[in-house]
């Protein structure tokens, strides 16, 4: 780990103590975790502190952690993963919080904190559905209103549920159960006689 990197977590684990656990260094990157109930807290003091200063809300994202990594998941389920950026201090932070509950996942909006995460937090609760309160205007981004169930979740069918066409007939667009049937494509591998054989 590099000395910046140290200097951050030991700033991390001196103003947050216990409420952060330990920071995760991995790849040159920063991730801290924090409870639902301590995230909107946490977020405006990595906003303020002097120490820490992150200014800047690069991206935020829902994660789905049902069978994370190919395997059975024992934690929560829907997390909200936020990438902050320290302009003064020329150092990265990612900050993870799980949705207490996974039939339900609410979480804080971070808008008033940052305002660049509004379109983020539109996203992450049309695609996977995690509600963040108070979000003044939390509506779906990318999918149609009248779309059902959140793509990006894993338990999502892959072929979803309805498709739109428009109907020549009725003149306006209309929605239909998918008639698109599943198969199994694998593409073909053409190579030169003696490939790879030098």
């Amino acid at each position: 780990m590099s000395a910046k990197l140290e200097r951050l977590c030991h700033v991390l684990k001196t103003v947050f103590a216990e409420k952060i656990g330990e920071p995760v260094s991995r790849l040159g990157e920063v991730t801290i975790e924090v409870d639902p109930t301590d995230y909107l807290e946490t977020a405006k003091v990595l906003r303020d502190h002097a120490e820490l200063h992150f200014e800047q809300l690069i991206d935020l994202s829902g994660v789905d952690y049902q069978s994370y990594g190919n395997a059975e998941w024992s934690g929560r389920r829907f997390a909200a993963v936020s990438q902050l950026l320290s302009i003064k201090h020329n150092w990265r932070l990612r900050l993870r919080t799980f949705a207490a509950e996974d039939s339900f996942p609410v979480v804080d909006s971070i808008c008033p904190i940052w305002n660049s995460a509004n379109w983020y937090e539109r996203e992450a609760f049309d695609l996977y559905g995690i509600m963040f309160d108070g979000h003044v205007d939390l509506r779906r981004i990318l999918t149609d209103y009248g779309f059902v169930g959140h793509p990006f979740r894993k338990d999502f069918p892959i072929s979803g549920y309805v498709e739109m066409r428009y109907d020549p007939e009725q003149k306006r667009v209309v929605y239909q159960p998918v008639t698109v049937e599943p198969r199994e494509v694998t593409p073909r591998i053409v190579r030169e006689e003696g490939f790879g054989r030098g």
